[in-house]
């Protein structure tokens, strides 16, 4: 049976907890961010009175936690000798983990990462397929090393992306999919030997936070509203009406023919102030049609009466 030591924070996480339990593993220890997060105190406060997902996923298996406020801190690395793991499983995390930790256990350090290395190495890589607009996108896992995702794969598995997909139902559909991928690896590393794979370095991607979150209509509609969606659940797209910011609603957006007169980028052809909905021309000559709201969450509530005010069909953005 293979001694597990699991590392992460939110769905991935968790996910990689029901996988190894899947593949019969002892989870030797868990160690989740709010551990490095929170001062000791106040981390048992919130665990009382605000237990987030990770905090019950545990206890709900009753996980030994590992007491640490760093994954390269002296004091983990004790506990990871102590534990003497076979295998380390990192599932989302904000530290790069050092050579001095992740060398510890007797057959190797595995990191998932969403997305199909080498493309799309960085942290949010969910929010980059979307926004590209990619048909594709998967699940690695790969060797940890010194580098930022590129160590050597070990398995991997696509995961299609769908018209309709937000940022949020991408992570979903990933992390699931991680499940059933780290329960595979872990079968195959107790019973046979794997052969890492090297990435190569010129088929390589790197991508940070989501950032460029402004709609430009002088793009295509399509490309808007991937923008949109992929902002969601993190952050919110925007444009500006003369000074005023307004943010689509992920969960109105309709790309359609432009059936109108007019023919420049940015104008608005529609406006409906009682369903706060306005269609914009964008660059290929389709209109962008979305409920709109007021930037500021304290004006949204005004939203209707600003459109009907201020918004016309053949004013230009």
């Amino acid at each position: 049976m293979l001694k597990v030591v699991i590392i992460g924070y939110g769905e991935m996480f968790t996910n990689l907890i029901a996988g190894a339990l899947d593949a019969n593993c002892e989870i030797a220890g868990v160690f989740r961010k709010e551990m490095i997060k929170y001062p000791p105190i106040l981390r048992r406060l919130k665990d009382i009175f605000n237990p987030s997902l990770e905090h019950n996923y545990i206890k709900s298996y009753n996980l030994p936690e590992i007491e640490a406020r760093s994954v390269n801190s002296p004091e983990f690395r004790k506990a990871l000798l102590k534990l003497n793991p076979d295998i380390i499983l990192v599932g989302s995390w904000c530290e790069k983990i050092s050579k001095e930790t992740y060398d510890i256990p007797k057959i190797a350090s595995i990191n998932a990462h969403p997305s199909l290395l080498p493309k799309y190495r960085g942290p949010n890589p969910y929010f980059w397929a979307i926004r590209n607009q990619e048909s594709t996108s998967g699940i690695t896992f790969h060797l940890v090393d010194n580098g930022y995702d590129t160590g050597a794969i070990l398995a991997q598995e696509e995961v299609k992306i769908y018209p309709s997909d937000t940022g949020k139902t991408l992570k979903e559909r990933t992390v699931l999919t991680a499940r059933g991928v780290v329960c595979e690896l872990l079968c195959a590393l107790r019973e046979d030997i794997i052969i890492p794979l090297q990435q190569r370095e010129d088929k390589s991607s790197y991508y940070s936070h989501p950032e460029g979150l402004e709609l430009d209509f002088s793009e295509s509609a399509e490309s808007n509203c991937a923008l949109i969606r992929a902002c969601y659940p993190w952050c919110e797209a925007y444009f500006y009406h003369n000074s005023v910011c307004l943010a689509p609603d992920v969960h109105s957006l309709e790309v359609i023919p432009n059936e109108t007169s007019f023919e420049e980028a940015g104008t608005i052809v529609s406006t409906d102030y009682k369903t706060r909905t306005i269609g914009i021309l964008c660059g290929n000559n389709k209109v962008l049609k979305m409920r709109v709201s007021l930037y500021n969450k304290f004006d949204r509530p005004f939203t209707g009466n600003y459109i009907k005010r201020e918004l016309n069909s053949g004013m230009v953005l």
